[in-house]
């Protein structure tokens, strides 16, 4: 098959034909065609070591995809060859469901426990098949060719989807969200008013991507463009809240200063809930210090979320098909395999993710 492969931090990627992913004969696994993948926005950071992801080379990088079952074990008692599924990238060791080890298939680990699980569902979705754990073949239901590359973003809504489920999101309830002009902050936006958000508070640095959000949500959502003055933000995120703001949930990146997510945090009613799910302070700098006195005496609950449970895919599935969710919004540039380093530069310059085509 042919492949996308990283073999140094750095190095531009190349294109090559490797072996085929092979099953092995038992149960546990499943091997995909790959229809349709996706780069990330912030890959180019990972691909030159900038974001110093755990992630050893040579490797296919490239987290999710979209295709059809090629093979599948006796385990499998309801995945048929041909199947539409995303492959979901969130890989947890099974030998502890408590704490199990966890690898971003094609991106990252957790630790030395993600990193060894990380050396045996090595490769990424960048390649023409890749093999995953069988219950990382999400069944989607039968689609359009077509419509693969819009399935794909299944991956950039799971993130705020399980930071919200863990966060206990009611239906009604007003969110803020802290850096919605991304691609997760823009998939927060969506996800909250799917699971019934009576409003949702963006905030960000970009008003036009502000005015966006607006022009396409209507009037359930309503922006407040962020200065830096932390003071001034908060007093201005409040004031655009109906009323108390029940859950807060920050995805800012991890260039953001953390005076920007407290501004945003702090805006959370007594009883409230904090939902962390952005990247302040993994690359250096102060953390949030935030007030024990504050978090105490207002009965707080912060809660800091990685990705999502293993229910959260199917989960997320339903919540699409029903119709309160649409994937229609999130609009990408199509490149083919050999097209891969422009498209990790599309990516990088217009802070969307490009779709890849195989």
């Amino acid at each position: 098959m042919r492949a996308a492969i990283l073999k140094e931090f750095g190095e531009p990627i190349t294109v090559e034909t490797v072996p085929d992913p092979v099953h092995n004969g038992g149960t546990g696994e499943v091997i995909v065609d790959v229809v349709a993948t996706r780069v990330l926005n912030y890959m180019h950071e990972v691909l030159d070591g900038t974001r110093n992801y755990l992630l050893e080379t040579p490797i296919v990088p490239g987290p999710g995809a979209v295709g059809r079952v090629r093979a599948c074990g006796a385990d499998a008692t309801r995945l048929k060859i041909g199947d539409w599924v995303y492959c979901d990238s969130t890989v947890r060791s099974r030998d502890d469901s408590l704490v199990p080890d966890i690898t971003l298939q094609g991106l990252s680990a957790r630790g030395e426990g993600g990193l060894r699980l990380q050396r045996y569902f090595h490769d990424g979705a960048w390649a023409e098949q890749i093999r995953i754990p069988t219950e990382n073949a999400i069944p989607i239901g039968a689609i359009d060719e077509v419509d693969a590359g819009a399935w794909c973003g299944l991956g950039a809504y799971l993130v705020p989807y399980g930071g919200f489920l863990s966060g206990n999101l009611q239906p009604g309830e007003t969110v803020l969200i802290s850096g919605a002009t991304g691609g997760f902050g823009n998939a927060a936006v969506a996800v909250a008013l799917a699971m019934g958000a009576g409003c949702v508070i963006a905030t960000g640095r970009n008003r036009a991507k502000l005015d966006k959000l607006r022009e396409r949500f209507g009037q359930r959502v309503r922006t407040v463009t962020v200065s830096g003055e932390e003071e001034i933000d908060r007093a201005n995120m409040m004031a655009a809240a109906p009323g108390p703001v029940d859950c807060v949930f920050d995805i800012l990146p991890p260039m953001a200063k953390a005076e920007q997510a407290r501004a945003a945090i702090m805006t959370v009613r007594p009883y409230g809930r904090v939902i962390l799910m952005g990247g302040i302070n993994m690359q250096g700098g102060p953390g949030l210090e935030l007030s024990y006195a504050w978090i105490m005496r207002n009965c707080v609950t912060i809660h800091g979320a990685w990705m999502y449970s293993a229910e959260a895919p199917p989960m997320l599935v339903k919540l699409i098909r029903s119709g309160l969710l649409s994937l229609g919004g999130d609009k990408t540039q199509i490149f083919d395999l050999d097209q891969i380093n422009e498209a990790i530069a599309h990516a990088a310059k217009t802070g969307r993710a490009a779709e890849i085509r195989l």
